[in-house]
């Protein structure tokens, strides 16, 4: 790459912007916006460069966002935020702009993280002739795959976030019973994502005659790991749903390449998702629970995976 290179992680919630140095391959000057302080991405990036004030101005973009990206027009999933890809370019003056799906880049950086990065959760050793499936809850759920080539490993984009959700036992039927009632379709990530903590949280209210209660996603796990009984059930049952997710997605790609548990939820939740039955339950698939015991999987733990995903790509 000839020229610094300006990268974004842009969720419904945040936009992570980031530089990388000719020829380099690390994130400086990483910094934190939230997406609502602004009317669109061009605006946050110009504000980020403002405060970072870098002595040669980015020629190269590289953006992940949090959405499908199927041509020059990109809308956010879970945000407002509408723009044309060639707009922004030429709004910030780069020479080139990549915008891919944020677990696309998630993906990318597997391959590029160290162990320091990763967190062990159970499962065999890896087949590196197989392929990797990439999932993590956060302001939605985010779903990718990553399959070996010849020439490395090819990400598979998908919107696997917003496949049907499958019941395990009678309860979690009747929670998701009641969500359809609210939502019409019952996705993955209307259970898997901070706001889907929240949706558990009322339903089971809800199944108990209780009324609705306004809390955050944050507020939601504090009460849960401080023991209060219907916070904590919602969580054990979001840690052992994305089991089950997991377990499908494994199946459904043959990952015997591995499964990385990614986005912002986890990683904060660690001690709690390592004694949840998020394992048991990735592993029940009956007469393939030992096709699924072997397949290992991990939590990435690092701050911006995002980043070095984007940051490969921006010296592609």
């Amino acid at each position: 790459m000839t020229g610094t290179g300006l990268i974004a992680d842009i969720g419904g919630t945040n936009a992570r912007f980031a530089l990388v140095a000719p020829g380099g391959h690390d994130a400086l000057d990483p910094q934190v916006f939230h997406c609502a302080d602004f009317a669109c991405p061009t605006d946050a990036a110009r504000a980020y460069l403002n405060r970072v004030a870098p002595n040669d101005p980015p020629t190269r973009g590289a953006f992940a966002v949090a959405s499908p990206v199927l041509g020059d027009e990109v809308a956010m999933t879970n945000h407002v935020w509408r723009f044309s890809i060639d707009a922004v370019r030429d709004e910030l003056g780069l020479d080139r702009l990549d915008v891919v799906n944020d677990f696309t880049a998630v993906a990318l950086s597997i391959p590029l993280l160290s162990r320091a990065d990763m967190i062990s959760v159970g499962g065999g050793i890896a087949d590196p002739t197989a392929p990797i499936a990439v999932l993590g809850p956060g302001t939605g759920l985010g779903v990718a795959a990553l399959v070996p080539t010849p020439n490395g490993f090819l990400p598979i984009p998908t919107e696997g976030g917003h496949v049907t959700i499958a019941a395990a036992d009678d309860h979690e039927a009747q929670v998701i019973a009641w969500l359809r009632s609210r939502f019409g379709h019952v996705s993955a990530e209307r259970v898997l994502s901070g706001p889907g903590l929240v949706n558990l949280h009322c339903a089971l209210r809800g199944l108990s005659g209780l009324g609705e209660e306004a809390v955050t996603p944050a507020e939601l796990s504090r009460r849960a790991l401080s023991g209060e009984p219907l916070a904590r059930e919602a969580l054990d049952m979001f840690f052992a749903m994305l089991g089950t997710v997991a377990g499908n997605l494994a199946l459904s790609l043959g990952a015997r390449g591995g499964v990385v548990i990614a986005g912002g939820i986890v990683p904060q939740l660690l001690p709690a998702f390592m004694a949840s039955g998020f394992r048991r339950r990735f592993e029940e698939k009956g007469r393939f629970d030992g096709y699924l015991s072997a397949i290992p999987v991990q939590v990435a733990i690092h701050p911006y995976p995002a980043f070095v995903g984007l940051a490969g790509l921006i010296d592609c």
